[in-house]
């Protein structure tokens, strides 16, 4: 504030204005900047509820009024504005210099607000006073330019405000609030005492020890005349909030609506506490901590947890169904003749391993074949398409049996031990007939270039072409005879710089390990184990293999990362990229939070392929486009690469017509064949129908368990399971 201003004016407010009234006219607190140039300040107060209390908050209120008058324009129509941060931070610089305030942001927060007030009470000023006559009506004549208010006002300013408030749409609006306001139900008669000095000033004169007194208490005393008398439709609220207080928690007062706002019957507003005034908040008040929105990371962490929920509620109703309609199929074959000597087995008793379909293909037990003609279970028919078999090993304690025991009640395979049960024919496999390995050739159409392609392993049994198995039974059975059977027991798989660009230790745990034998959904551990296998039975020691295609990590590159720390993210892709001498493919296994899906990036092209096993469009996820794009750009940038101007921010996306997934498991199945396939061909680029030697819709179980079967055996032969 300049001198030749505190010079020209002739106002000035009292020390101490807690107990007398300020003089009306220009208030510019000039007493304020004299102490002020002396290095004097003032102390204020502050109570419980973080409010301005005190003999100089009075003062203080005041001086925010001058400042306010002084740096903000009234033609501000918005407090909230941008543009006015300057003149924000000007107002609680000046009050920081004359008041001792913390420099905190919640003090801040206070002022500012109250400054807001300030600002708005101004406007009302000028306008009742220049522009409405006495019926409180917008006069037609233009309005003198109040000289009187020069200091603060400038004519520019005059005439931009006047029009604004003759706007018509501002007029309806001053309308509506005159009548509301004109003849309120219960009328605040403390003047400019306000709700915050009105406690303390009760509290001092009954001289209590409380810090604070309820809403409903100082609602009440704010209507209370200077007679003292208690109109009685105020104590008749009062009366209810007493009431009501009794019956309704803290919680429920906080959470809800209060007691007084129940009283009243209105509504509550957010961010203010009804009848404490202002600056007192339902967190201040309640001194509980504001529940705060959860992370991008939490609401994945929760989708997740409900899609496991729901997967597993899906899985059981299968498992009921299954249930009944064996049970139905039971009864309905009761009373049919018995069945016949089955051709396909041997006749008579055979030991044999037991499967099931649902909800996963698996071994759940071994027992004895019973193949004679005529034979009965429990003096009943099978039912048709069913052996009777006795059990002996059971590797599946959960499991269920195909057909529940109806007369000892009994629904788990593993309280069948010992006793007789009827077993599908399609899940029955006899012993003696040896496991045989061969490997299913590819259609001649390959060519010659099948000479450097490597087949996927396909296990039959001879007899019956049925698909065994063979390396997930065995890592099976050593996962459960070494300490990996334990809850929390890890393997680790050391991956080579040359897989990801850095070197690393995988972590492999019995979970991941499950999720392959019951053919869950799969985590990063498990595919990134494959990428391995890729690595180790294709690419190593093969220059032309190794030097096409390269993989990214998908540890340091995911949804979680890419929200979290994307510069991180960008970094390591153009590290990535940066190590290429010729065109590469990277293959990114790209976790989504509850998907899998697989981009082939050729950056020196800046083509990116989009393989996504449920049809989706790569502009379902934003983030990760961004993060590619950035990062092939500044790829671009760094190896001082020409790009035509048509495409320098055009980089090419390609969605591949890929066989598509018919459930919600197998996403992580199909990016490890997908990047099999792809190597495999040896081909940079990925035709939009895909490749012709392995395109289908979809693909098939046995496809998939290939893959498993890969895995398995790689675990094997690298020994990570050993007893």
């Amino acid at each position: 504030m300049a001198s030749d201003q505190e010079n020209s004016q002739d106002a000035n407010a009292p020390d101490d204005t807690s107990e007398k009234e300020i003089t009306r006219g220009i208030t510019i607190m000039k007493s304020i900047i004299r102490d002020r140039d002396k290095a004097v300040t003032y102390n204020v107060n502050w109570n419980a509820d973080n409010q301005l209390i005190g003999s100089n908050a009075a003062k203080l209120a005041s001086y925010i009024g001058t400042l306010v008058r002084m740096h903000i324009p009234i033609t501000a129509t918005r407090w909230s504005n941008k543009e006015l941060g300057s003149a924000k931070d000007k107002i609680w610089t000046e009050i920081l210099r004359s008041f001792n305030i913390e420099d905190t942001t919640i003090r801040k927060k206070y002022i500012l607000q109250l400054a807001g007030k300030r600002h708005r009470g101004w406007r009302t000023f000028l306008t009742n006073k220049y522009l409405k006559d006495k019926e409180n009506f917008f006069v037609e004549y233009d309005p003198e330019y109040p000289v009187k208010y020069a200091i603060f006002i400038t004519e520019e300013e005059w005439v931009a405000f006047v029009a604004q408030r003759r706007d018509e749409n501002f007029k309806k609006v001053s309308a509506t609030n005159r009548e509301r306001a004109s003849n309120p139900t219960y009328a605040y008669k403390k003047g400019r005492l306000g709700y915050a000095r009105l406690e303390e000033k009760i509290l001092d004169e009954t001289k209590s020890d409380a810090t604070s007194l309820p809403p409903h208490v100082l609602w009440k005393e704010a209507r209370v005349g200077k007679d003292g008398t208690v109109r009685d439709d105020v104590q008749h609220i009062y009366d209810e909030c007493e009431t009501l207080s009794q019956s309704i928690s803290t919680a429920e007062d906080q959470e809800n609506r209060s007691v007084l706002s129940r009283a009243l019957n209105v509504p509550e507003y957010p961010g203010r506490v009804r009848g404490k005034g202002h600056g007192c908040t339902p967190t201040s008040l309640y001194k509980n901590p504001r529940r705060r929105n959860p992370s991008n990371q939490e609401v994945m962490e929760t989708l997740q947890a409900l899609q496991a929920q729901v997967l597993q509620l899906q899985k059981d109703n299968e498992r009921y169904r299954c249930m009944e309609k064996c049970s139905s199929q039971l009864k309905e074959t009761s009373e049919k003749a018995s069945i016949n000597c089955q051709n396909k087995f041997p006749e008579g008793i055979s030991s044999c391993q037991l499967y099931l379909s649902s909800p996963t293909y698996r071994l759940v037990g071994k027992g004895k074949v019973h193949n004679t003609s005529g034979d009965l279970l429990h003096h009943r028919p099978l039912p048709d398409g069913h052996l009777k078999v006795s059990v002996d090993v059971v590797l599946d304690k959960d499991a269920l049996l195909p057909i529940p025991d109806i007369v000892s009640e009994t629904t788990l395979l593993r309280d069948a031990i010992g006793s007789f049960v009827a077993w599908p024919l399609d899940l029955i496999f006899i012993d003696d007939e040896v496991f045989a390995q061969g490997s299913q050739q590819l259609s001649q159409k390959i060519g010659s270039r099948q000479k450097n392609k490597r087949d996927l392993p396909v296990t039959y049994l001879p007899k019956k072409g049925a698909f065994v198995p063979r390396y997930q039974i065995s890592l099976e059975t050593l996962v459960d005879s070494s300490d990996m059977a334990t809850a929390g027991a890890i393997r680790l798989l050391d991956m080579e710089e040359d897989i990801f660009g850095y070197s690393c230790t995988e972590t492999i745990g019995k979970e991941d390990l499950e999720h392959i034998f019951r053919h869950q959904e799969l985590g990063v551990g498990v595919i990134h184990t494959y990428i391995r296998f890729l690595y180790d039975n294709f690419m190593r020691g093969n220059d032309q293999l190794s030097n096409r295609f390269r993989f990214v990590s998908s540890s340091l590159v995911n949804k979680a990362l890419i929200c979290r720390e994307p510069d991180s993210c960008r970094e390591y892709l153009v590290k990535r990229f940066m190590a290429s001498s010729t065109n590469n493919l990277y293959l990114w296994p790209y976790n989504s939070g509850c998907h899998w899906l697989l981009l082939a990036i050729d950056p020196l092209k800046e083509v990116v392929y989009f393989l996504n096993s449920i049809d989706g469009e790569w502009t379902n996820y934003p983030d990760m486009k961004q993060l590619v794009d950035t990062s092939i750009k500044v790829f671009r940038s760094q190896r001082q690469a020409r790009v035509p101007r048509t495409k320098s921010s055009n980089i090419t996306w390609i969605k591949v017509q890929c066989p598509l997934q018919r459930n919600g498991i197998d996403c992580g199945y199909f990016v490890m064949r997908f990047m099999r396939e792809i190597i495999n061909m040896n081909q940079i680029e990925i035709p939009i129908t895909y490749f012709d030697e392995y395109k289908c819709a979809h693909y098939t179980r046995l496809q998939l368990e290939q893959i498993k079967e890969e895995l398995c055996q790689y675990f094997i032969e690298k020994r990570l399971i050993s007893i």
